[in-house]
């Protein structure tokens, strides 16, 4: 027993373990979901892009780009020529020729015209807009909706990292708590070389992993940062919870009933088929007659070297009315107004088929969330019996009544039953969160 000297290298491994996991405090903000959420909708590069198209598509909506206004034009020009003349009388007389001849004219005016009549296309090409701009609004809100969504998934995420990051710490201290016991009756003689080095190994072990679960967390926290549009993504997160809490309480029939009257992909689609219900009354517009008027007022002047008159200057107002209707156009008119007529077909089929998608969508999410909830109570009370186990255990262990691959065993059974609970409660935030984003009922998860 005197030959031996006691290795020196798990106790360095923990030190670089415990530097990972006390870094230096520093005063830091605690962030809620609700916190995170205002600050990502406020800064996050995706929700603002979207905003922005919105207002496009709200600047889109106007009675001119309806065709609904006449158009007036101011133009200008002036002209010139120069000319080397021959003519020749027609009574046999000798020619006249005159050489360089210079003309000009000048020529302004304002001109407008105005579709006054077109079938009513200009009404629905307004319609038309409006529909377009409320699909803004509705391609917003879905951006939103998915934005929310995913930063409460990150934010349920990070929190089931830190508590996984605390139960490997738990199993390091474990770990350390059977290497101290194994090298004190290592140095006694009473137990083997062989029990040392696997408690060496086992602790090893759990230190490598939580080294790992520090990366992972790290991940995570930059994802959030990411999510949040921080200029620092290294920010350290503090976050206000620390366990992941559900709502057990969610009604299947109100969810759908929402589903049915909020989802935005069945609000987008119902505007589409909108849209194309005033694509054929578009087509339908050729149908009628139009009408068109223009008016102007021009000022015309013309300067001649050989001429009666050396200028001309020409100037007032101009008006005309057209009227006009297209008798035949090769049958496309028929053509476009039957393919708008299946369009419509089809958008309602759409309809009809995303509802199904849906309701097999929100039934396999309400199977996972209820199936999730039981296996949450059921991974509570193996968590409990597994508490249980390992004391039992690790006194028996310290009376020499249990050997250390049996107490790894229990130590194991402790720390899966731990990663089974976390990751059922995960599992189960995220069902709730997919059931609330499928009914457009986002806003349940600050309250």
């Amino acid at each position: 027993m005197k030959m031996y000297k006691r290795n020196k290298f798990p106790k360095l491994f923990l030190i670089s373990v415990l530097a990972l996991m006390h870094t230096s405090a520093q005063a830091q903000e605690v962030l809620s979901l609700k916190k995170c959420i205002e600050t990502g909708l406020e800064n996050n590069y995706s929700i603002r892009i979207s905003r922005n198209e919105q207002k496009i598509a709200e600047n889109n909506q106007s009675v001119g780009n309806a065709g609904m206004l006449p158009v007036v034009d101011l133009n200008a020009g002036y002209s010139g020529s120069l000319n080397n003349t021959v003519q020749k009388p027609a009574d046999g007389s000798a020619d006249l020729s005159t050489n360089n001849v210079f003309n000009s004219g000048l020529q302004a005016g304002v001109n407008l015209n105005w579709t006054v009549f077109d079938g009513f296309r200009m009404f629905v090409n307004y319609d038309k807009l409006q529909g377009m701009n409320e699909m803004g609004e509705l391609r917003s809100r879905l951006t939103v909706e998915n934005f929310i969504a995913s930063l409460s998934a990150e934010y349920f995420n990070f929190v089931q990292q830190q508590i996984r990051l605390n139960n490997l710490k738990s199993a390091v201290k474990l770990s350390k708590e059977r290497l101290r016991i194994v090298e004190a009756r290592y140095n006694i003689g009473s137990m083997s070389r062989l029990d040392l080095q696997q408690a060496r190994v086992d602790f090893n072990a759990d230190s490598s992993r939580l080294i790992r679960q520090q990366e992972v967390l790290f991940s995570s926290g930059v994802k959030l940062n990411k999510l949040m549009a921080a200029t620092e993504v290294e920010n350290k997160i503090v976050l206000e919870d620390t366990t992941i809490v559900f709502n057990a309480l969610l009604s299947k029939e109100a969810l759908w009933e929402n589903t049915l009257s909020s989802n935005i992909f069945l609000q987008l689609a119902d505007k589409e088929k909108s849209i194309s219900l005033l694509d054929l009354k578009a087509s339908q517009s050729k149908n009628y007659p139009y009408v068109r008027l223009n008016a102007g007022y021009g000022y015309t002047q013309n300067n001649y070297e050989i001429a009666t008159y050396r200028r001309q200057d020409n100037f007032g107002p101009n008006v005309g009315l057209t009227l006009g209707f297209n008798i035949f156009d090769g049958m496309n008119r028929v053509r476009e107004q039957r393919n708008a007529r299946i369009q419509a077909e089809n958008k309602q089929l759409a309809i009809q088929e995303l509802q199904l998608s849906l309701k097999s969508d929100f039934s396999n999410l309400w199977m996972a969330y209820r199936n999730n909830m039981e296996l949450t109570t059921l991974e509570r009370e193996n968590l409990v019996n597994a508490h249980e186990n390992y004391e039992i255990a690790i006194e028996r262990y310290k009376l020499g009544d249990l050997s250390g691959i049996e107490l790894r065993e229990a130590q194991n059974s402790l720390l899966e039953a731990e990663e089974r609970l976390v990751q059922t409660e995960y599992s189960t935030k995220l069902c709730e969160i997919s059931l609330l984003q499928i009914s457009a009922q986002m806003d349940d998860l600050l309250e």
